[in-house]
């Protein structure tokens, strides 16, 4: 076995990892959002999540983690072959349609964007009196 199998194959293992993120994450999430698990930093003076809105998160994160897998695996398997101005203009195209899909998961979770600071609780309440 050469290199350049070794490469293809370890591309093809994070595929796998990748997808089974997203598939275990979806599994386990339900009993997670219905035994009312709540994220540790939640707003200052906001509710606490509703089962459907839980399971939104924690669906969310385990699609953001396994996204970031499959980005990975292109990336390797890009890597793997001779890379010509074809496979690297179809991996960026790729990197960028799963980055946008990232950002939209993350605002959807959080309520902000990734470059966004979350809010500190301590400033939340000074402001709020």
């Amino acid at each position: 076995m050469d290199l350049q199998q070794i490469i293809e194959a370890a591309g093809r293992y994070m595929d796998v990892a990748g997808v089974a993120v997203m598939v275990i994450g979806a599994v386990v999430s339900i009993p997670m959002a219905m035994r009312g698990f709540q994220p540790r930093r939640l707003p200052a003076g906001s509710a606490p999540l509703s089962v459907y809105r839980s399971y939104r998160q924690l669906l969310g994160r385990s699609i953001l983690l396994g996204l970031e897998l499959l980005v990975a695996a292109d990336i390797i398997r890009t890597v793997a072959v001779a890379p010509t101005f074809e496979s690297v203009g179809v991996l960026a195209i790729i990197v960028l349609i799963r980055t946008f899909l990232s950002f939209s998961l993350e605002l959807e979770i959080t309520g902000r964007w990734p470059w966004q600071h979350q809010p500190d609780a301590a400033l939340t309440a000074s402001a709020a009196s």
